[in-house]
């Protein structure tokens, strides 16, 4: 969608202010040039301003809203900001970058930690917390923020007839649906049930001119990234890059120029699609487990 340069489109992106969210951002502000709307939950204010400042010095606009956009409250708060702020038929983006989720086994590891409390006890190795059972309740969080929200957000923008003509709405996912990690249960299962929704959405609001696609991109440095292995975080990488071909990890920022890439009437073809931007991460492990190098040495990098 293309409007005068008084007048730009706006993109909408959750999780904004850290991570693959924040190069999202910044990136189409320059390329397609779109002002941004940006989601964060305050976690990462420096990240926030650091967005804010890398879209207007594209020449664009950012409004930034504090608040937990991937709850059924949240979605209709965050959304109501949005009419106000950007008036109807004006969101020619829409990027679900909402990483809010609980790790954790579902049975417990024998002599495991067996209770769902989400906290690190003073005397507890930080670890040991990350594969304690999950309850209930974790379950909601991980399913409300990584899944059902983007169905929400699709109601929301339609029901205040905020999505521009031509509008494409993206969901994000990785390569951990393929090779499970123990303590990544829900968030594999929440994926899941994302790419699901994808391809429904892709359905429903095809025949009004919209699309919706799920990008599938491999292991990129994060904040969230790093809690959810704790101190094994650094082998983890160190096996990605093994067993991608190119021998390196994906970065955010390539993974925002792909995205300004789907904006453009080259990709409006893409519907209901998941689209495979891993690198080929993972698809040669086996054979990175062959290598008489493999595990690879313990990183000290963090």
């Amino acid at each position: 969608m293309t409007r005068s340069p008084e007048n730009p489109p706006w993109a909408v992106v959750l999780g904004v202010s850290s991570g693959v969210g924040q190069a999202i951002g910044a990136a189409i502000a320059t390329d397609p040039g779109y002002n941004v709307f940006g989601a964060h939950r305050g976690h990462y204010p420096a990240g926030a301003g650091e967005l804010a400042a890398s879209v207007e010095a594209a020449g664009r606009t950012a409004h930034l809203h504090v608040g937990d956009a991937g709850t059924a409250e949240g979605v209709q708060v965050t959304a109501d900001a949005l009419l106000r702020r950007a008036g109807p038929r004006s969101v020619a983006l829409f990027v679900h970058s909402i990483a809010n989720a609980s790790v954790g086994r579902f049975v417990p590891e024998r002599g495991g930690p067996r209770d769902g409390s989400p906290k690190v006890a003073p005397d507890e190795d930080r670890d040991t917390a990350l594969y304690r059972v999950l309850a209930p309740k974790h379950f909601q969080k991980t399913f409300d923020s990584m899944a059902h929200s983007f169905v929400w957000w699709a109601q929301a923008l339609v029901e205040r007839d905020l999505l521009a003509p031509g509008a494409r709405l993206l969901a994000l996912t990785n390569p951990i649906g393929h090779s499970l990690v123990a303590n990544f249960s829900l968030i594999t299962a929440a994926k899941a049930a994302l790419a699901v929704y994808v391809k429904h959405l892709a359905l429903e609001l095809g025949p009004r001119g919209y699309r919706v696609n799920l990008l599938n991109f491999g292991t990129v440095e994060t904040p969230a990234a790093a809690y959810g292995f704790g101190t094994r975080w650094a082998r983890f990488k160190s096996i990605c890059e093994a067993s991608t071909p190119a021998g390196r990890l994906l970065e955010a920022g390539e993974v925002a120029r792909f995205v300004s890439l789907l904006c453009g009437a080259g990709a409006a073809w893409f519907n209901g699609a998941e689209i495979d931007f891993s690198g080929a991460q993972a698809h040669s492990i086996l054979d990175a487990a062959l290598r008489h190098d493999f595990p690879p040495p313990e990183r000290t990098d963090g």
